[in-house]
């Protein structure tokens, strides 16, 4: 299986690629303000590069549930920096977290190789035919409503079969967009219009997502659902749960750990893949 994001190409297996993140917002939900200073976000980013980031997700949008939007001028005034000068220095690709198509497309100007998208639930091709045009990567994720609206009572008659015919469709309407089935990865969107129980589900049953032969994201990373289980009330103590997500996911075959923490989860995957492999030569014995 391949992952082609312009000039970059991934094949798989692989040891799980860790998906850093860089928020340039006042308000996303962990980190908000911590890094809206280009410099800062700048730093912080090739930090996790340092650290051992695959990849490198820039956002400008907060999409916390309830955020409010941005406009396409300031959420490009704050990203558009970061990736110019991440462009220059860094030899990871580098994503746009974005919903908007003139973002995509500026950031990708810029330097950017990869577009995240947390509303590919839309039914408008304009953001497939920026990806198209560009050969850049895409993160397809599956959400429930818009982050203004997905956490009011979320419902599902069967949330992985929903999830699972959403990637169906998706990957036929960029097919149809012009887009290869190798420049897509696929994001079940934890915490985007899912309770608690849903996000459980969804990481129970994550590896019946690998029958469509797409790479398979998974972020975890500070969510509020994890709180639920673990019993922790803010995100800033919600590593361990979520090291066991991303542990959890990489053993059921998820591709790529999107991620606030490349130290820590590093260590935990690279253990994780050293005895996954170890129990498999064990087993051919």
């Amino acid at each position: 299986m391949i992952f082609r994001a312009r000039q970059f190409t991934f094949t798989f297996p692989r040891p799980a690629l860790i998906m850093g993140i860089v928020n340039v917002t006042p308000d996303s939900f962990s980190d908000g303000g911590k890094f809206l200073d280009p410099k800062a976000a700048v730093d912080h980013a090739l930090t996790l590069a340092a650290q051992g980031a695959d990849l490198v997700d820039v956002g400008g949008e907060s999409t916390r549930p309830g955020a409010t939007p941005v406009s396409e001028a300031e959420e490009l005034r704050r990203v558009l920096p970061v990736i110019e000068q991440l462009a220059s220095e860094l030899n990871v690709p580098i994503s746009i977290d974005t919903m908007k198509p003139a973002v995509a497309q500026a950031a990708l100007r810029a330097g950017a190789s990869i577009v995240n998208d947390v509303a590919a639930n839309r039914h408008e091709p304009a953001m497939w035919h920026v990806v198209a045009e560009s050969s850049a990567g895409y993160v397809a994720m599956h959400m429930q409503g818009t982050p203004q609206t997905m956490q009011h009572h979320p419902a599902y008659q069967d949330v992985v079969g929903e999830v699972d015919s959403f990637f169906c469709d998706r990957l036929a309407r960029l097919r149809e967009a012009g887009v290869s089935a190798e420049q897509v990865i696929l994001d079940p969107g934890l915490g985007f219009g899912k309770t608690a129980e849903h996000n459980l589900q969804l990481l129970a049953a994550v590896r019946s997502f690998m029958n469509w032969n797409r790479p398979l994201l998974l972020g975890a990373s500070r969510k509020s659902f994890l709180g639920h289980f673990a019993g922790t009330a803010g995100a800033g103590v919600r590593l361990p749960a979520s090291l066991a997500c991303a542990c959890w996911a990489v053993a059921q075959g998820v591709n790529v750990i999107r991620t606030h923490e490349v130290e820590a989860t590093g260590q935990a995957l690279r253990l994780t893949e050293a005895l996954l492999t170890a129990r498999r030569s064990t087993n051919q014995e």
